[in-house]
């Protein structure tokens, strides 16, 4: 928004940023971080530190400081944001996601050579992992953390110059307790504390990348927490009506314990043999693009879904040693000759198919999550170069972000957000 309408809505602002930032210990870092999330949201290509110093009119030090070097806890801002979200959103899902943020200087926390999305190859890049309260109508990343490979992990590594290279972490200020954990590790641990902090249990939402992890799913089951994540149809499970079986005894060995007979079978097999004439049509929601055929803009497919039991070293048997029973859910569009995507779901078995879609295509709203926090309000502009800098510049844009959210659902809101 511009400057102009800024001071329209600067009460609203100034009352938000106040709740978020009441933990703060003292009254210019308070200051310092209302001015910062209000620059956030002012026009300008680049939220960069001299950019928006430029726009305030401030040197530049003042904000590199705060975000930088200064002592405030962002773990209280989170806090206080899950709290904002947990009742403002009310969620009906967590969607777990991660995202590149491109950097060319190696002395950045967690630069490596990676695969990004963003950039669509691999290249030197940061990757964050997220996790966003989300509903229809609104969503907000509540729960971030930096991923760190494992050449930014000095326990694990042997060769010399690896070493020397893991010393970055001393420049860029790592924690000691910072270290590689998988993706879907970082996730458990974002859950904890949101639960920790007030997060009512959700399902939890990801693409294949963490379905396709058994011990994530297992995390989560161990947890009680429900999840539809999305996974390749190479994965293997059997059918729900498989029972294990004892083999006899035959006197000279162990006892045999019980065991499915036949192996398990790719997902794709499963669906294939169920036939799409097992399959509904549904439409989840209705989205804006508007045409004489579809008048009401509905998105909708064919589906399927299925009782099966995932296999998997990592799942955890029943007593009996059989296998939990779960949901495949499969989209098959019309025209196509086989499914397009699958998931695996722990939801109850009574749930309407059309609430199993709905939950399974709700990964919609992150991407829009990452198009405002990158391109509206700066999420990848950020240059400094410690571990705390990065975490603190990302939950200060998770501020904005929350605010913006916050104005497009209040009545007679002054100025576009």
């Amino acid at each position: 928004m511009e400057l102009g309408e800024m001071g329209r809505v600067r009460p609203v602002i100034e009352r938000f940023a106040g709740e978020m930032f009441a933990d703060l210990p003292r009254r210019d870092q308070r200051g310092k971080g209302e001015l910062y999330v209000q620059r956030l949201l002012t026009d300008g290509k680049r939220k960069s530190m001299v950019p928006m110093a430029a726009r305030l009119g401030v040197d530049p030090q003042q904000l590199q400081q705060f975000v930088t070097s200064s002592t405030w806890d962002y773990r209280q801002v989170r806090r206080r944001l899950t709290g904002w979200a947990a009742g403002f959103c009310d969620p009906v899902a967590l969607v777990v996601d991660d995202t590149g943020f491109p950097e060319g200087r190696a002395a950045s926390p967690g630069v490596a050579r990676m695969y990004s999305g963003t950039l669509g190859k691999v290249g030197n890049c940061q990757i964050g992992v997220s996790v966003h309260a989300v509903t229809d109508w609104a969503s907000a990343a509540v729960a971030w953390r930096l991923f760190l490979p494992t050449c930014w992990d000095d326990t694990t590594l042997t060769d010399p110059t690896e070493v020397a290279a893991a010393r970055a972490r001393e420049r860029a200020a790592i924690p000691d307790k910072a270290r590689h954990r998988e993706k879907w590790r970082l996730v458990l641990d974002m859950i904890d504390e949101l639960a920790g902090w007030g997060m009512p249990v959700r399902p939890v939402v990801a693409d294949a990348g963490y379905g396709d992890a058994a011990a994530f799913r297992q995390g989560l089951t161990d947890r009680n927490i429900p999840y539809v994540l999305a996974v390749k149809p190479t994965a293997t499970a059997y059918p729900a009506d498989a029972v294990p079986v004892t083999a006899p005894y035959p006197g000279n060995s162990r006892r045999p314990t019980p065991a499915y007979p036949d192996p398990p079978r790719d997902l794709k097999s499963l669906v294939m043999a169920a036939g799409r004439r097992t399959g509904r049509s549904v439409t989840w929601r209705h989205g804006t693009h508007r045409t004489p055929a579809n008048p009401t803009a509905g998105m909708r497919s064919r589906f399927l879904a299925l009782r099966v039991r995932p296999a998997g070293r990592n799942i955890t048997r029943n007593p009996d040693r059989s296998l939990p029973v779960c949901w495949l859910l499969a989209e098959w569009p019309v025209g196509q000759p086989e499914p397009t995507d699958y998931w695996l779901s722990t939801l109850p078995t009574g749930i309407p198919l059309r609430d199993l879609v709905r939950l399974a295509k709700i990964r919609w709203r992150i991407e829009h999550d990452y198009r405002e926090l990158k391109d509206g309000l700066g999420l990848d502009h950020f240059e400094g170069r410690t571990f705390a800098g990065w975490h603190r510049h990302v939950t200060l844009v998770r501020v904005a972000q929350a605010l913006c959210t916050q104005l497009r659902r209040t009545p007679k809101v002054p100025a576009p957000a």
